[in-house]
């Protein structure tokens, strides 16, 4: 791809839609600015920033669907060299990122490392926050193997009960400053809204191995709308979710034209992360006395960096109540 890819006006946004012939509704984003913004901030090694590009683009297609202002989280926790990913995404528009791995064995792995290899064992929770005064949601998926990707789809079998298909690449492309490759992201989701809803019914989780002699149940037949929609997003490559050249809606057109796809007022999104100096030091006052004294580095002030937006704050250590160190 030879086209800067920085500044369009089709990327960061999430364009929702609807094929009402087939009972789905969906909605596609499209990352440029943002994305690469969080990743070359970090300078991550390419396999780390394939994988929190995914979970940029899944965590902003499942935020963007919330109907109240609040917080939506997805956040990874596993044994791998990569074990750690965090995405926030404060609705209505903003979003942050970041990641944490073992340059170590993310070297041995190599650069081809597949993602079941890079996260190993552990889980991916969903949290919804809408405010002190509401229940927190959380949602776990056990991550076994899989694929971010794989990882939403399970949640959704398991936790909605609504038939669900996501997809998700990240790719890089010309376009970036002094001729660098500028990182790219994409997703698409589409689930089953049926007016009825016996139509939606899914075939339970597989229960094991069941006792030998012992009868299965037998799978539920998917509904014809919901089958033909999810084969017509099992076309989609990922060359198309994060193809500069390419719009939301000539995806969609080319997915959909013969039934007909409804798009609806794109949502923008920003990458703006929520740490301030305020913030900084009503977190610092959580701590003991002790705690920040010991804090205090050879400058004779307390330093703190935002792991989401690397800016480093420089805390004087009367700004959070710690006077002269007592004499011994």
């Amino acid at each position: 791809m030879s086209e800067p890819v920085l500044q369009s006006g089709r990327d960061d946004r999430v364009l929702p839609f609807a094929v009402e012939a087939l009972d789905a509704r969906g909605r596609v984003v499209r990352l440029g600015h943002l994305v690469d913004r969080i990743l070359e901030r970090h300078a991550y090694p390419a396999p780390v920033s394939r994988l929190l590009g995914e979970m940029v683009a899944l965590a902003v297609l499942l935020g963007t669907s919330l109907k109240f202002e609040g917080r939506f989280q997805l956040q990874t926790r596993s044994d791998g060299a990569v074990d750690m990913l965090v995405v926030d995404f404060e609705a209505p528009d903003r979003v942050r990122a970041y990641a944490r791995f073992d340059a170590d064995r993310l070297a041995a792995l190599g650069e081809g490392a597949l993602p079941p290899q890079l996260l190993g064992r552990g889980h991916l929770a969903l949290t919804i926050d809408q405010g002190a005064d509401m229940q927190r949601y959380q949602g776990i998926v056990a991550l076994e193997g899989q694929s971010i990707e794989e990882a939403a789809h399970q949640y959704f079998r398991q936790s909605e009960q609504i038939p669900t298909r996501v997809r998700l690449a990240v790719g890089e492309a010309m376009g970036g400053a002094a001729g660098r490759h500028a990182w790219r992201a994409g997703g698409l989701i589409v689930q089953f809204l049926p007016t009825s809803p016996e139509r939606m019914r899914q075939g339970d989780l597989a229960p094991g191995d069941p006792p030998q002699g012992s009868a299965v149940a037998s799978d539920i037949d998917e509904d014809d709308a919901w089958v033909e929609a999810k084969l017509l997003v099992d076309t989609v490559e990922d060359h198309e979710l994060v193809d500069p050249t390419l719009t939301s809606e000539e995806l969609l057109f080319r997915l959909f034209h013969e039934r007909g796809v409804r798009v609806y007022e794109p949502q923008p999104v920003v990458e703006r992360c929520r740490c301030s100096r305020d913030r900084i030091l009503s977190m610092m006052r959580q701590f003991s006395d002790e705690e920040r004294r010991a804090m205090i580095g050879d400058d004779g002030r307390i330093g703190i960096t935002c792991e989401f937006c690397s800016t480093h704050y420089h805390v004087e250590p009367a700004e959070v109540g710690v006077g002269d160190a007592p004499e011994e």
